[in-house]
């Protein structure tokens, strides 16, 4: 085993077993039999060292993701991303604390990752008609609610003991973001435009859905019959009226 590995090693033990998830930087040099010039060589600083311990953890999670077969249904993807989301902290409590903390600079590569896993799942919703927001937009929304359920459910435990909470919020987020799973496109529905724009929750596709979808169909075809400066144009326009709710 290297003189990093083993660090990274002794560190991760003694941040999953601390109180509050710190360690100092002279337990993890003892606890690795290595002087503080070998971790700052390896890590840069303590910061350093804690975001790859991050990372070490929550990257073998996040690599499950990358490779499972997505669903037929994208929607089926982002409640499981949800889920598997609050379970990782609260199996590795201290880690998720840690990848969340202000304290930390620069946010870990892991946070990073998850993140644009989340935006192309969106992204492939918004393909289908069944997002109200842009991908990045509906990524910020359901990712700081994630975040949020997962760590008031691994700080206070005590005061969140409902096991539906995580599920209620979950729920309440994509309703927010998602369209109805059965939609009419605008060319097969006999309401009047009218009738289609002012459509908040029924079965008619709305224009910021509308356009949501129509913007992640263009970004992912392999061709276009615009120019560079046509598509950004474009871009701009859809997502200002994707953004409208």
């Amino acid at each position: 085993m290297s003189t990093r590995d083993r660090i990274l090693e002794v560190a991760a033990d003694l941040v999953a077993r601390s109180v509050d998830g710190d360690v100092s930087v002279r337990a993890v040099c003892e606890a690795a039999q290595v002087g503080a010039p070998a971790l700052y060589r390896n890590f840069g600083d303590k910061e350093g060292l804690l975001s790859a311990v991050v990372d070490h953890g929550f990257g073998t999670y996040l690599a499950t993701k990358k490779h499972h077969s997505p669903h037929a249904d994208p929607v089926e993807d982002l409640r499981d991303g949800w889920d598997s989301h609050v379970d990782f902290a609260l199996r590795n409590p201290n880690r998720y604390r840690l990848m969340n903390s202000p304290a930390m600079r620069t946010p870990p590569g892991a946070a990073l990752e998850s993140h644009r896993i989340l935006e192309r799942d969106l992204g492939r919703a918004a393909a289908r008609g069944r997002l109200r927001l842009t991908p990045e937009l509906a990524a910020q929304v359901v990712m700081s609610a994630n975040v949020g359920v997962a760590l008031m459910l691994v700080s206070r435990p005590a005061t969140f003991t409902d096991p539906s909470t995580s599920r209620r919020v979950r729920d309440a987020v994509h309703a927010a973001v998602l369209t109805p799973e059965t939609l009419e496109t605008p060319e097969t529905s006999e309401t009047t435009g009218s009738d289609r724009e002012n459509d908040g929750t029924g079965t008619h596709m709305s224009v910021a859905s509308a356009a949501a979808r129509l913007n992640a169909l263009l970004h992912r075809s392999p061709a276009s019959v615009l120019s560079t400066a046509e598509t950004a144009l474009m871009t701009d326009w859809l997502n200002r009226l994707s953004d409208t709710s």
